[in-house]
């Protein structure tokens, strides 16, 4: 009677059902860590059970149905040296270890890559994304990462994973050829070499990344907004005819406040132009004229210069006439405008050569007095 209510103490079914979704590690809870010999110990899909015996692993169970017996303990009937059968309790601990995928765990770049672009030159870029790992070697797993913790979840070694993988990305993408604005047509191939490399790192603690992304790799915003104001440029070819376009926006809404100011405006000039046909205070109307009105003055032209590797203006065409007489502008002097395929030399255009005259030659000498 004794004997038969101590055995009936003893859990004799061992499993571990998961609900929580992040739990890599769970350490089978019982009294005295005493396990029934005969139990049961279910293991599901997705589950290892490893067993440790005073302090030093021992077996290891996939997914399956088994009856703790020494047949099917191998290792711990080793350590305790079973040579034969036995009806009694042994105290071992049982850890059971999650082997699905982990997913959609993040990475980042906590400081900008500094990388060497063949068309910006040095640039710092940022990148971030997500990856998955499962646990591929489960004693591994628990003689290196996990220890005698006992319930551990994927944050816990997240972090380390992540430094891992931001060391490596570091190293490729600052040692790629690829320009960074091609980079987004690349990430699947980065992550691949990333994952690659990472490989025998992350094995070593008993873990493999199925998967590796990289969501995205930007510049710093300074240098996003030069490249979305040289963007703007190429669209907008002529200046003035984008600020003709604007205008003609601005007239079509004037709930905007810009084409407020410029109905205004307009106004303002419809006002001038009946106040000028009126003509004086109580004078008739002068005729009115079929003409049409003259056109609108053409938009001056304003040029850059390129001096000492550096831009200067825009100044306009009576500005550089001042300029060549201070001896700061010259016919080899590189210009610019827009709509001008590249920077030309003034000499080169004809609407500048004309500042550049030739001296005229001095006066004749006075003439003499007649008579004398």
């Amino acid at each position: 009677m004794v004997f038969g209510f101590i055995k009936g103490q003893f859990i004799d079914v061992i499993e571990w059902t998961d609900d929580t979704r992040d739990t890599m590690v769970w350490r089978f809870q019982r009294h005295g860590n005493e396990i029934k010999y005969g139990a049961k110990l279910t293991v599901r899909e997705g589950q290892a059970a490893v067993f440790v015996h005073e302090g030093q692993l021992a077996d290891v169970f996939g997914p399956g149905l088994y009856m703790l017996e020494t047949n099917n303990m191998p290792v711990m009937t080793t350590l305790q040296h079973w040579d034969h059968g036995f009806n009694s309790p042994f105290k071992s601990e049982i850890y059971f270890i999650n082997t699905t995928r982990f997913n959609d765990l993040k990475w980042g770049t906590k400081n900008p890559i500094m990388t060497r672009d063949p068309e910006f030159g040095p640039v710092r870029i940022r990148a971030f994304g997500s990856y998955s790992m499962r646990v591929s070697d489960p004693a591994k797993f628990m003689v290196e990462i996990v220890g005698t913790d006992g319930e551990f979840t994927a944050d816990e070694i997240s972090f380390q994973i992540r430094n891992v993988i931001l060391q490596e990305m570091s190293r490729v993408l600052a040692g790629s050829t690829i320009p960074v604005l091609d980079m987004a047509a690349n990430t699947a191939d980065l992550g691949k070499l990333v994952t690659k490399a990472i490989a025998p790192t992350v094995a070593e603690y008993g873990l493999t990344l199925p998967e590796l992304y990289i969501e995205n790799i930007s510049l710093p915003e300074e240098v996003e907004k030069a490249l979305d104001k040289r963007t703007s440029m190429g669209i907008v070819g002529d200046l003035n005819r984008y600020m003709q376009f604007n205008a003609a926006e601005a007239m079509a809404n004037p709930a905007s406040g810009a084409g407020a100011t410029m109905a205004a405006g307009m106004a303002a000039g419809m006002g001038l132009g009946m106040a000028q046909q009126v003509g004086p205070w109580g004078a008739a109307p002068a005729a009115a004229s079929n003409a049409p009105p003259p056109p609108p003055p053409a938009p001056e032209t304003l040029w850059h210069l390129a001096v000492n590797g550096a831009t200067e203006g825009p100044y306009s065409r009576s500005h550089l006439g001042r300029l060549i007489t201070e001896g700061r502008f010259s016919r080899d002097t590189l210009v610019w405008t827009a709509g001008q395929d590249g920077w030309k030399p003034a000499g080169e255009i004809r609407d500048l050569a004309q500042l550049f005259t030739v001296a005229p030659p001095p006066p004749p000498p006075p003439m003499a007095p007649p008579g004398a």
